[in-house]
């Protein structure tokens, strides 16, 4: 379950009007701290950013799964939005207590800033230069004075 304050963050950047994938940083950034906090670990970045993302779309951000990807992540992303729309649905204590005891014996090397760093950079290459420079420059322009 997300924290109270995540899920006011989330909301002050929907009514603000921001972009769904903004809204789910939020929970992203959550994951980033309980890992640094030792509340449980992650095998990788990547780990902790599937959890914040899909923890996003359990809390109703308009996420949609992602284009690319494998057909069981798909799958998983479809079936987190679809848990989203739903209100109050119980979750199974054995298997909420075996994902945490699991992600628990993992380190949190994967949310140090190096690692961070390292995922930004690898996420990075594989978009075309005209993709990043759109993207910095939408940037430069939604940047508060």
């Amino acid at each position: 379950m997300p924290e109270k304050e995540t899920l006011e963050r989330a909301e002050e950047d929907k009514e603000e009007g921001k972009a769904p994938s903004t809204q789910a940083g939020e929970f992203v950034r959550e994951e980033i701290e309980h890992v640094r906090e030792g509340k449980h670990g992650a095998r990788s970045t990547k780990q902790a950013i599937a959890i914040g993302l899909s923890k996003a779309r359990r809390a109703g951000v308009d996420l949609p799964p992602p284009k690319k990807g494998s057909k069981k992540t798909r799958k998983q992303a479809a079936r987190d939005v679809q848990k989203g729309k739903k209100k109050g649905t119980k979750k199974s204590a054995k298997r909420s207590r075996a994902t945490s005891r699991a992600l628990k014996r993992e380190g949190s090397r994967a949310a140090s800033q190096r690692a961070l760093s390292r995922h930004a950079r690898k996420a990075a290459k594989k978009r075309s230069p005209a993709s990043r420079s759109r993207s910095a420059k939408k940037a430069a322009k939604t940047r508060k004075k």
